[in-house]
């Protein structure tokens, strides 16, 4: 059972990079605590990869097929890189991540289903899409609500504060139904695990991520990104949550940062362009470009070493 170490690793390092970003905007416009927010995200992620999270693990299990040893090895290489990508405090996708491991692992035994890869890259472009958009509808949609309303500053803070909870413990919910995959599914396909071991044991790893090391991904997205009012934080939320419940639906384990940064993006455009940090916004495309391939090049280059023969001299 030491092999599946690689997985709880990657687990640590998708709640430590991606898993927070369901309450990051919260935290950032200090309408919820930190440990508040990661007590309730770690328990929601759980729910979620225990009751729904089968689905994805059924669309990456198939991509490629996996020795034990393999399937170790692309836990590592994903969660090497995901864990690079952390320390740079940049929301990368451990989607990518996973996925550019099992290519590589995929592409050094000459078996790999490109129709499976084909589907999981085209929702990668369109999560980020998807999600702008649904901040846009939910902007101005809720927002005409809202201002109806006509309530005072103090019961409105009110609302707001507790409608981020409800959204954050939903967007937490469908990113453990939607991401366990990325974190165990190589197992199950390996035969090492059943689907609802996969899914507690991942949901466990995500959930020790996000309460040990989430501050500094949360601080990237919620502050240096775009500055958002209270309203705007529960606006990203909601459009992640939307998103990522449409893709865990299909099947296919998305980036709830890819998700997020949409939403914010889709709240620059409602407040002007000139909100958002263009020379964050290069940093964390700049990261989505390289997860992918450095995942693919480390696990190549794990595989590589691991097969590495000692020949003694003489």
């Amino acid at each position: 059972m030491f092999s599946i170490l690689g997985g709880v690793f990657l687990g640590w390092s998708l709640g430590a990079n991606d898993a927070a970003n369901v309450f990051g905007t919260a935290v950032a416009s200090r309408m919820v605590k930190f440990w508040v927010a990661a007590v309730l995200a770690s328990t929601f992620v759980i729910a979620g990869a225990v009751i729904s999270g089968q689905a994805g693990i059924h669309t990456l299990r198939g991509l490629t097929t996996f020795s034990i040893q393999g399937a170790v090895i692309s836990s590592v290489a994903a969660a090497l890189t995901v864990t690079m990508m952390t320390a740079l405090s940049l929301p990368v996708s451990t989607s990518q991540a996973v996925v550019g491991s099992i290519l590589g692992i995929g592409f050094l035994n000459g078996n790999l289903n490109f129709a499976g890869f084909g589907k999981v890259v085209a929702c990668w472009f369109g999560t980020p899409v998807g999600a702008a958009l649904a901040s846009l509808v939910l902007y101005y949609g809720l927002g005409a609500v809202y201002n109806r309303m006509r309530m005072n500053l103090f019961d409105s803070d009110i609302l707001i504060r507790i409608c981020m909870i409800v959204a954050g413990s939903y967007g937490a919910y469908e990113l453990g139904a939607n991401n366990v995959a990325n974190v165990t599914a190589v197992y199950v396909a390996a035969g090492m695990l059943s689907v609802l071991a996969a899914t507690l044991i991942g949901g466990c790893s995500i959930a020790l991520g996000i309460v040990t090391f989430s501050r500094p991904v949360m601080e990237t997205v919620g502050k240096k990104l775009v500055r958002l009012d209270p309203f705007s934080s529960l606006i990203v939320v909601l459009s992640l949550a939307v998103t990522v419940h449409f893709y865990t639906w299909l099947g296919v384990p998305v980036s709830t940062s890819q998700a997020v940064i949409g939403g914010v993006l889709g709240i620059g455009l409602v407040k002007g362009v000139q909100t958002v940090s263009r020379r964050t916004l290069k940093h964390i495309l700049l990261g989505w470009f390289l997860t992918p391939v450095v995942a693919s090049f480390l696990a190549m280059a794990i595989t590589f070493v691991a097969h590495l023969k000692y020949m003694p001299a003489g």
